[in-house]
C-alpha cells in the first residue's frame, strides 16, 4: 500500500517536516481532550503554535492531520520497540523480551496510543488500509518472536495458534492504555508485564510438555 500523499504549498522538505511534526504534537494533545470530530483546524493550529493560514500551507484537511497523527505514532512505536530489541537472544527469552519491549513502549506512549484506536476510524478509506499496514508490520514484530520460540522447540504451535497469539500479546499490551483507569491503580507495569507474559505463555509450555509425554 503506497503513503499517501499530504498536499503542502511549501516546498522546503526540513520545513514541512518539522511543522508537521508540531501539528501532530498539538493535534494529539487535542484529540486527547475532545476527541477528532469535536476538534477543529484553528484549534489544532493555535495549539501547534502558528496560524489557521499556516496549518493550510501544510495540509489540504482536517483528516490530513489525523492520517499525520496515525502515521507518525506507529513509526515511533514501531522505532522505539525494535531499537529495545537490540540482543542476540533466541527462542522463549527472545519472545519475553519482545512483550516486555512493547508494554514498555505502550507505556511511554498510552496517550498516543488512545488517540489511534479511538479515532483511526475517521481515516479515509485509503489512509486507513495503510495505516492498518503498519499495525500489521507491527503485529509480525510479535509473530516472529513466537515462531522462534517454535523454531527452538520450546513451545509446539500451529501457524493459526502463532498469528492467534501475536495478536493476543498486541491485545495485551494495547489494555495497559486501554483500560489505564482501573489497571494501573492496581498494578505497577512490572508487575503487570509479569503476570500478562506468565499467562500468555504458560498455557503454550504446558501444551509442548503435554505433547512430550504422548
Amino acid at each position: 500500500m503506497q503513503k499517501k500523499n499530504v498536499p503542502s504549498m511549501v516546498k522546503d522538505e526540513q520545513l514541512i517536516q518539522r511543522r508537521r511534526a508540531q501539528m501532530v504534537k498539538g493535534a494529539v494533545t487535542l484529540f486527547i481532550q475532545k476527541g477528532f470530530h469535536r476538534t477543529t483546524t484553528r484549534e489544532i493550529a493555535q495549539e501547534s503554535g502558528f496560524s489557521i493560514g499556516t496549518l493550510y500551507e501544510y495540509i489540504g484537511s482536517k483528516e490530513d492531520v489525523l492520517y499525520l497523527v496515525c502515521d507518525s505514532i506507529y513509526d515511533e512505536v514501531r522505532m522505539r520497540l525494535e531499537k529495545l530489541l537490540e540482543t542476540n537472544t533466541t527462542g522463549t527469552e527472545r519472545l519475553k523480551q519482545v512483550i516486555e519491549s512493547l508494554f514498555r513502549v505502550v507505556d511511554d506512549m498510552q496517550d498516543e496510543v488512545l488517540v489511534m484506536y479511538q479515532e483511526i476510524k475517521s481515516l479515509p478509506k485509503e489512509a486507513l488500509a495503510y495505516v492498518l499496514e503498519k499495525e500489521e508490520a507491527l503485529t509480525l514484530i510479535i509473530e516472529k518472536a513466537v515462531a522462534s520460540s517454535c523454531q527452538a522447540g520450546e513451545v509446539e504451535l500451529t501457524e493459526e495458534e502463532t498469528k492467534l497469539l501475536s495478536h493476543n500479546i498486541m491485545v495485551q499490551g494495547h489494555m495497559w492504555a486501554f483500560r489505564r483507569w482501573s489497571i494501573q491503580k492496581q498494578f505497577t507495569l512490572s508487575t503487570y508485564t509479569e503476570l500478562q507474559t506468565r499467562r500468555l505463555l504458560d498455557g503454550v509450555r504446558k501444551r509442548h510438555v503435554m505433547m512430550g509425554k504422548k
